[in-house]
């Protein structure tokens, strides 16, 4: 009986080339991962980045109010609207502390420096800037007329908060002391009449826009030194310019900048 003859299975020798396929595709997805994280938006990282920091310093306003962190799409040298509006603030606060040396600067040669009680004081109060005129130098013993020595004082003064073409408030300030005097009822009256003297000067002398002025009479309502002694009621009566600017106004071109 004849054997069968057996023959050799024939081999593949491309199998390799699965393998490889394989290996490709691999080498590939690796590639492209590496590519997608290599491709991170550096601008939407440090806009995120200063978010952080800005809410783990303790400042500024915060809270959800201030949402959205982001300010509009990412621009060149953009950043987040919490920062943009603590630089802003803290614009406004060192332009008013210029205008308070300014101001300082103006009145001093018409003010004795070695007078024990000051005629004008300037003080920053954040965003606000009060102008104390003492109402013993500016005018007579319940009176509401300016005396004459004492405008060019005023004059310093208007000539640089007019130009800024804020709004601009007088408020008159009185101590407890009841009137002696039969031209006004009381207190309020005079302080009032007071702070009416000295924006109607502004307006009449600086042209000083009507719209961008007030006058309140305050009366003693709101003393800056307590007690009765003589000293404190002349520290209390006074007659105040001031100046606040809105979280939202721009940084004054004309001496805030």
């Amino acid at each position: 009986m004849a054997r069968k003859q057996k023959h050799e299975e024939h081999e593949n020798h491309e199998r390799w080339l699965v393998s490889y396929a394989d290996f490709m595709t691999l080498l590939f997805a690796f590639f492209v991962v590496m590519y997608a994280v290599s491709r991170v938006d550096n601008k939407r990282l440090l806009q995120a980045s200063e978010s952080i920091r800005w809410a783990m310093h303790f400042s500024g306003t915060g809270g959800t109010g201030a949402l959205p962190i982001f300010d509009g799409p990412p621009a060149d040298g953009g950043g987040p609207a919490l920062k943009s509006g603590a630089q802003h603030a803290d614009q406004q606060k060192e332009a008013i502390e210029m205008l308070r040396k300014k101001l300082e600067k103006r009145v001093r040669p018409f003010v004795m420096e070695h007078q024990a009680k000051p005629v004008v004081s300037v003080v920053v109060e954040g965003r606000k800037l009060t102008v104390r005129l003492a109402a013993a130098e500016f005018f007579d013993a319940g009176q509401a007329v300016l005396r004459p020595q004492v405008l060019p004082v005023l004059d310093a003064i208007a000539d640089e908060l007019v130009p800024l073409q804020r709004l601009l408030r007088a408020e008159g300030h009185t101590d407890e002391t009841p009137l002696g005097n039969d031209r006004w009822r009381n207190n309020w009256e005079l302080s009032a009449a007071r702070a009416a003297t000295v924006v109607t000067y502004l307006e009449q002398a600086h042209g000083a826009r009507p719209e961008l002025l007030a006058a309140v009479g305050l009366g003693s309502s709101h003393p800056i030194a307590q007690g009765t002694s003589p000293e404190a009621h002349e520290r209390n009566r006074r007659v105040e310019l001031v100046l606040e600017l809105d979280p939202k106004d721009e940084i004054l071109g004309t001496g805030l900048q």
